[in-house]
């Protein structure tokens, strides 16, 4: 007799005295070969004919393959009886009901892609940058929390310490208002402009970069909007030219009840250096800069230049206050520094077979096994965040084990070589998570990708669903 389990699996029961030679044994044959369909019986609770060739199972049919020689397999590598991943709290299928006395076919749902976000990691950052530095820390969660889901993200690093929020616009900023985020706010970038309104309404400060943006602003506001103003300190990516500072000053200080002049920030454009020799020329300007506002009569006002780079390595750049993003989540653009990854992103295998030596995978059968082997397909593609273009040591941890990704990547999955393990349908696979030893981080899909790991968390999409641990 034979049972099914939920995740798809044949279990041996007692064996009918003379089985017909075209059913097969309780161990599951290589998806390579092809399976035979099996006729409905019910299943009874007396003794089993040894003469049935098949049974009906929670109104499924279940086809059995037929029996294959061991000796048609390498010694090295034979199809492993496909066997139930370990529990794991929350991440296999549960059981569906059946019969008495049977169990039931695998479940037509499996766990989605999941990006699983980790407040207490993002805490365990926060704690390590007020280490390194006195002054205030700002939470930057621009881009959605860098993947991460900005609310989760920005709760987590204000409860651990991180006395303001930074965000790329006032929208986002509303956001977190509304989620009951109360510490101060600034938005820069404001690649649709500023909404003045909003941002007195809600008490959002603003970056102001130019002069041209500056007058935008004092035409739209309606009530006083606390300004920023953002000097070039040498990106050449956004912020006032020094050489038009003095002008900028002149139409605040002319705006007055309309714009609160309220810090001054700029950039550190090699931070990444972790060379507080390269940061010397920005920081030269800032207090230039600094000094000129304070000498216009605006004042006190908080000064802010470096990131999470220049937090790590250069307390000369720290001012009064230093804007973290990437090291929230557990990024050290510098390379100086520990930190600690704050998400897990898993996805479940949706198919798997044993294929012999020389067979082609994927689109354009860019890989080619040497050996015959196991292979899993995992749910995710380049439409989820994994990048198309990789090294070939990229992998996935699976059952303890780092398994290699094979073939090209898919918009919609990827395969991985198992080798000699056969994989159950269902099984979770970690994409990357903290954890280290089998499990990769985004530094390691930075690497394989060429890229740097800002891109790989805040490039996962919108069909993963998203979690906080």
């Amino acid at each position: 007799m034979t049972r099914v389990t939920a995740r798809g699996l044949r279990d041996s029961a007692v064996a009918p005295a003379s089985a017909p030679a075209s059913v097969a044994p309780a161990s599951v044959a290589p998806a390579s070969v092809a399976s035979a369909p099996v006729a409905s019986a019910s299943v009874a609770s007396a003794s089993v004919a040894s003469a049935v060739a098949s049974l009906s199972v929670a109104s499924a049919s279940v086809a059995v393959a037929p029996a294959v020689p061991a000796a048609a397999h390498p010694a090295s590598v034979r199809p492993a009886p496909v066997r139930p991943a370990p529990a794991r709290p929350g991440r296999d299928v549960a059981s569906v009901a059946a019969p008495s006395g049977v169990r039931s076919t695998p479940p037509s749902r499996l766990p989605r892609p999941r990006l699983c976000t980790l407040p207490e990691a993002v805490a365990q950052n926060v704690s390590r940058m007020r280490q390194s530095t006195s002054a205030q820390i700002m939470a930057v969660v621009k881009a959605d929390g860098y993947g991460h889901g900005a609310v989760a993200v920005a709760e987590a690093a204000v409860a651990a310490g991180a006395t303001w929020l930074g965000v790329t616009d006032v929208a986002e900023g509303r956001a977190l208002r509304a989620a009951g985020l109360a510490v101060p706010i600034l938005s820069w970038l404001n690649p649709g402009g500023i909404d003045a309104v909003a941002a007195a309404l809600d008490r959002i400060d603003v970056a102001v970069g130019s002069v041209d943006e500056l007058r935008a602003l004092i035409v739209d506001a309606v009530a006083p909007v606390r300004v920023h103003l953002h000097l070039d300190t040498g990106m050449a990516r956004g912020g006032c030219p020094l050489a038009d500072w003095p002008e900028l000053l002149r139409l605040a200080r002319a705006a007055r009840g309309r714009v609160e002049v309220v810090g001054v920030m700029g950039h550190l454009p090699r931070a990444d250096e972790a060379d507080p020799a390269a940061n010397a020329a920005a920081v030269l300007r800032m207090r230039h800069g600094r000094d000129a506002v304070l000498r216009a009569g605006f004042g006190p006002v908080l000064v802010h230049l470096a990131a999470t780079s220049g937090a790590l390595t250069d307390p000369a750049t720290h001012f009064d206050l230093v804007r973290v993003g990437a090291g929230l989540v557990g990024i050290d653009p510098s390379l100086t520094t520990v930190l600690t990854g704050a998400a897990r992103f898993t996805a479940a295998v949706v198919h798997s077979a044993f294929v012999p030596a020389g067979t082609a995978v994927g689109y354009g059968g860019a890989h080619v096994t040497d050996r015959a082997t196991h292979l899993a397909v995992v749910g995710v593609g380049y439409a989820d965040g994994i990048p198309r273009e990789l090294a070939r040591d990229a992998g996935v941890e699976l059952d303890g084990g780092r398994h290699p990704i094979v073939g090209r990547v898919s918009m919609d999955q990827i395969v991985i070589d198992t080798g000699a393990t056969a994989v159950p349908r269902g099984a979770v696979a970690t994409v990357f998570g903290p954890e280290g030893g089998a499990v990769p981080s985004a530094q390691d899909w930075a690497r394989w990708a060429g890229t740097i790991p800002h891109t790989i968390v805040t490039g996962i999409g919108p069909r993963v669903e998203r979690g906080i641990a």
